[in-house]
Parts: C-alpha cells; structure tokens; sequence
C-alpha cells in the first residue's frame, strides 16, 4: 500500500494526461479520485490513481467496461 500523495503535476505526468485534464475533471465530476487538503491544496493518493489506470484496462475498442 503505497499512500504517497501527488500534486496536480506530478498525477497527470503518471497518468500520461495535461494538468488541465485533470482541472477539467474535477470541475465536471472527478473520475479521478483526488483529496482537498484546505481551501485550495488539491492532492491524489498514488494507490487511487493505480486504482484508476486498472479500472480504464480493456479488450477492445467496443469494450465499455463494467459487468
């Protein structure tokens, strides 16, 4: 379990994605789990960001995931 907290920066550079995605994605419903540490610190946790590249894993193009 590796709880290492990230800042915007450094989460899009390991997810392959721009700092304005990941801005973007918090706007409109985050995706991507993240934490509000105050009334502007915005931090991802390395495990939820692991977690997240798992769950975008598919077969196929026409694969939409889930069950």
């Amino acid at each position: 379990m590796n709880n290492s907290l990230l800042n915007t920066t450094e989460a899009a550079k390991l997810l392959g994605v721009s700092k304005a995605f990941l801005e973007r994605d918090r706007w409109a419903g985050a995706r991507v789990p993240f934490i509000k540490i105050g009334s502007r610190a915005v931090r991802y946790r390395l495990d939820d960001l692991n977690d997240f590249i798992e769950s975008r894993i598919r077969c196929s193009t026409s694969d939409a995931g889930g069950v």
